[in-house]
């Protein structure tokens, strides 16, 4: 069968592939003969020299062999990995790098510094829309690294969850169940402080969405939100005050940390 390529396929790959064509046109090997060294049809390595799919290392060593390259060829493999996930909010990541203290509330979704590997590929995956299997792998790859500023005892994170992001059962109820349990773990850290804010009637000051409050070693104060494809981070000192009277009332709403464990864990025992 005939693997087709992609619609617009990323530089490196073109530049590589020109590159085999190159070294295969001076050394005098066919594509026919490449092809049948390598045990990819003729059509597959056109593609590949055109850049349509990315070369495989096995057709660049063949081709490094036969062209005697002398491993110039086989120097393009850390170039056609995929690039690095683009950040959605980079100036949010960047701050969050340098935050001393973080307090996020969270309406329907496990806050992404506590999602388990599993329930990130869940959230990931189910992107509109689709993301490739390399961007989805290259998303959970820089959420879990994000998540090393918990291991830092000097950063304090303070989490406020509403009931609901722990009920809607996101990659079924095993995922569910396992980042539940990460939950708890993860609240056994001196620095990260869990609070569940139980569904009820009436309003709360988070019905209009979740938001990050940070601040920096330098005493600078930032509130991030977001909502679908617009994120803004604001150090306007008007807005942080109103978000931090908010996260201090939805605190005070919220289960206090050993009343949320215990809700977390029963909420384990119903899956």
């Amino acid at each position: 069968m005939l693997m087709r390529g992609i619609a617009n396929p990323p530089v490196s790959w073109r530049y590589c592939g020109d590159q085999l064509k190159s070294w295969r046109t001076i050394a005098g090997v066919s594509r026919e003969d490449l092809a049948k060294e390598s045990n990819y049809g003729v059509e597959t390595v056109k593609s590949m020299e055109q850049g349509r799919r990315k070369p495989t290392r096995r057709l660049l060593e063949v081709a490094d062999q036969m062209c005697g390259a002398q491993g110039l060829l086989l120097a393009a493999c850390p170039y056609l990995q995929p690039e690095p996930v683009q950040v959605h909010a980079p100036e949010f990541m960047a701050t969050e790098q340098q935050a001393v203290a973080m307090h996020t509330f969270e309406l329907v979704l496990i806050p992404g510094l506590l999602q388990t590997e599993e329930y990130a590929r869940t959230l990931i995956q189910s992107h509109i829309p689709p993301r490739t299997e390399e961007q989805v792998a290259s998303g959970v790859a820089y959420r879990m690294n994000r998540q090393k500023r918990l291991d830092e005892p000097t950063v304090l994170f303070n989490f406020v969850i509403y009931e609901a992001a722990l009920r809607t059962m996101l990659g079924g109820p095993e995922v569910m169940k396992k980042q539940l349990r990460h939950l708890l773990a993860v609240g056994e850290q001196r620095n990260v402080f869990i609070q569940i804010l139980p569904m009820g009637p009436g309003y709360f000051p988070g019905m209009s969405g979740p938001f990050v409050l940070l601040e920096t070693s330098e005493q600078e104060q930032f509130v991030y939100t977001e909502c679908q494809r617009t994120a803004q981070l604001n150090g306007d000192g008007e807005a942080v005050s109103e978000m931090t009277s908010r996260f201090a009332m939805l605190r005070m709403q919220a289960l206090n940390e050993e009343d949320s464990r215990q809700f977390i864990g029963n909420l384990m025992e119903e899956l």
